[in-house]
């Protein structure tokens, strides 16, 4: 592993410690687990992304579900994988596929994004109440939102700010996720999660634009938040989120990563 441009936190110098005791990640593969709480500590949900990188394709697969009190609100389970090539280290989807589990009531997403720039997206079932159109003009050049973030934090691990704008489709939401710069700090240990370090906060917007619910009830998603990334542990490639703040249908989330393995490395960052 590279040297780290920060010095290391006794938690994190032990942390990385266990990399030599513990079978890390195979190479070009980076797994990451996030444990979701709300207030008073509450456990909410649970989330995982899996990023596996050749120098021509790449492939994400990520699930999350609630858990706790945070079923209570809705019972929501998703997986997701999106398949993509690379073309000048730069991600370029070319399926998408999720499948969500809500209180109950399954829909599978599927997206084609085709050579020319425009995806051809199905939703099975469709919606069942009315949702905001999309203009097909609208889809060109969209991505989904797994190589959304992977293009904000391969932006961040190669030096760069948080400022980015993606235009993302996934079969039947439209929207753009805006990030902003948040600022640089130093994160202290917090409700368990261990981590120690500089971080950059990125503030994430997501502006609507077509194929959700006209009745704001049914809201999906997270909305808005800040996620801080730790660009430490894989420099000059993927800077790593290690908290995020997030609005979602079930509320305010705060999520932490709980384990990163990735080229080398593993941390086991809370019990």
């Amino acid at each position: 592993m590279a040297t780290l441009p920060f010095p290391l936190k006794p938690a994190i110098a032990g942390a990385l410690l266990l990399a030599a005791i513990h079978p890390a990640a195979a190479d070009g593969v980076v797994e990451m687990s996030f444990e979701g709480f709300g207030p008073a500590g509450l456990h909410l949900m649970t989330t995982h992304t899996t990023i596996e990188e050749t120098a021509a394709s790449y492939i994400i697969r990520g699930d999350f579900e609630t858990a706790g009190l945070g079923a209570l609100f809705v019972n929501v389970a998703n997986r997701s994988v999106t398949q993509g090539r690379q073309a000048a280290d730069t991600p370029h989807p070319v399926t998408f596929d999720s499948q969500t589990d809500r209180n109950g009531v399954l829909q599978h997403l599927r997206v084609d994004y085709r050579p020319d720039g425009m995806p051809s997206g199905s939703v099975t079932p469709p919606p069942q109440e009315a949702v905001t159109p999309i203009d097909t003009r609208q889809l060109t050049g969209t991505v989904d939102n797994l190589t959304a973030y992977l293009l904000l934090e391969r932006q961040l691990g190669h030096g760069g700010g948080c400022a980015l704008k993606v235009p993302v489709f996934d079969g039947r939401h439209r929207y753009d996720l805006r990030f902003s710069d948040a600022g640089r700090s130093v994160l202290s240990p917090v409700e368990g999660q261990k981590f120690s370090g500089p971080a950059q906060a990125c503030r994430m917007v997501r502006d609507e634009i077509g194929g959700f619910y006209v009745d704001k009830q049914h809201e999906e998603g997270a909305s808005a938040g800040t996620i801080w990334y730790a660009p430490q542990f894989l420099p000059g490639e993927l800077a790593v989120p290690v908290r995020m703040k997030m609005d979602t249908e079930i509320g305010g989330v705060t999520v932490y990563l709980s384990q990163l393995r990735a080229k080398g490395v593993y941390l086991r960052l809370m019990e």
